[in-house]
């Protein structure tokens, strides 16, 4: 089967899996289009679809977002992109990958787990959690699991923890491919099979926007998780 196949089907699978449940997408991207394109391709390419995307996602949840909350998560997060970036340039990629593996597996296992959080009354957690997201961000895309943990322990409702999500995650990519654009990560390469997976982000965000009020949520997150944890101990191995 061609790779431009593959690498939409890959697209396809992340974006619907973000409209569906409000995040996930870099992971499930991360952690399958590697494989076909490499890390230093994968990493700015995923970047750029998501910042297509999170805009979308911000306008469709952007009365529900607590703008206090978000904005310090945000700029802690762009403290810590240069640092990621430098990661990608300057470690060996099968390095990056299993590191990438691990912190998808160890995601994965923790939300399958139903373990529960302590609640954290202070906010300033939220400079750590946006430093760390920043951080695999500029590396990896991988910026949700820290924002999402923090979301978690600090509770916050349904509405309001998918609308935050999606007002940091369009910031963040935002900052990051900005890093990739003055990296000069951003190759002809790149560009190429940006536009090749376009129909897959169209098509993959209108479906996974679209069926999010018919189909259990709950269910569908499972099995992605599931997925995860099988696509985590394969980029380890």
């Amino acid at each position: 089967m061609p790779i431009a196949i593959w690498i939409n089907l890959a697209i396809f699978l992340a974006i619907f899996t973000q409209g569906f449940t409000g995040f996930g997408s870099a992971m499930i991207a991360m952690a399958l289009l590697p494989d076909l394109v490499g890390i230093q391709v994968a990493t700015p390419l995923v970047a750029l679809e998501l910042e297509i995307f999170e805009v979308y996602m911000l306008l469709r949840y952007r009365r529900a977002i607590n703008v206090r909350t978000v904005w310090p998560i945000i700029l802690s997060a762009v403290a810590g992109i240069p640092f990621g970036l430098l990661f990608l340039k300057r470690v060996d990629e099968d390095r990056i990958l299993a590191v990438l593996g691990c912190l998808v597996l160890g995601y994965a296992l923790y939300a399958l787990s139903g373990f529960r959080l302590p609640a954290l009354k202070r906010r300033r957690w939220q400079y750590g959690a946006g430093f760390l997201a920043g951080l695999l961000g500029g590396a990896y895309n991988v910026s949700g699991p820290p924002v999402i943990l923090f979301g978690t322990a600090r509770r916050w409702p349904p509405k309001e923890f998918k609308a935050n999500l999606q007002g940091f995650f369009v910031f963040s990519s935002f900052f990051t491919l900005m890093g990739h654009f003055i990296s000069r990560n951003l190759t002809p390469e790149v560009w190429q099979k940006f536009w090749i997976s376009l129909p897959a982000l169209v098509v993959g965000g209108l479906l996974g926007t679209s069926l999010d009020r018919y189909l259990n949520p709950e269910r569908f997150r499972k099995i992605v998780l599931v997925v995860l944890v099988i696509l985590g101990v394969r980029l380890i191995l």
